[in-house]
């Protein structure tokens, strides 16, 4: 059931991001033909940052400290980056267009992830 909520949160916050932001597209004419990209894109996601997001936040660890954790704009940004070009890989319709992009989606995703985990993990 944990699994569960974390994808679906995931899904949520791409979704809102991908309205949000002009640069980041999923294609599809209606929602129902996005709802599968999306959640393969969601768990995509997931899996980067559990994996490569841990070594290179691990690696960066005195650029975090130097930047006082503005690096991890940075690797979150690269992070949305390589997912987006996974899901090109796979032919999933998800598009991120550039870093800058990348950066302001990563930050929309951390505040709704949290705000949708501080919601439903209190109750």
């Amino acid at each position: 059931m944990k699994f569960v909520i974390w994808l679906l949160t995931n899904a949520a916050a791409l979704a809102v991001a991908a309205w949000a932001l002009d640069g980041i597209d999923f294609e599809g004419a209606d929602w129902q033909e996005k709802l599968l990209p999306l959640l393969i894109v969601a768990l995509i996601l997931g899996v980067v940052n559990a994996s490569v997001g841990i070594v290179l936040k691990v690696l960066s660890i005195p650029f975090i400290i130097i930047t006082l954790g503005l690096f991890l704009l940075v690797i979150n940004a690269s992070m949305l980056l390589l997912t987006g070009w996974i899901a090109d890989k796979l032919d999933l319709g998800f598009s991120v267009d550039g870093f800058w992009t990348a950066v302001l989606g990563s930050i929309i995703i951390t505040l709704v992830t949290w705000m949708i985990e501080l919601t439903v993990m209190e109750r």
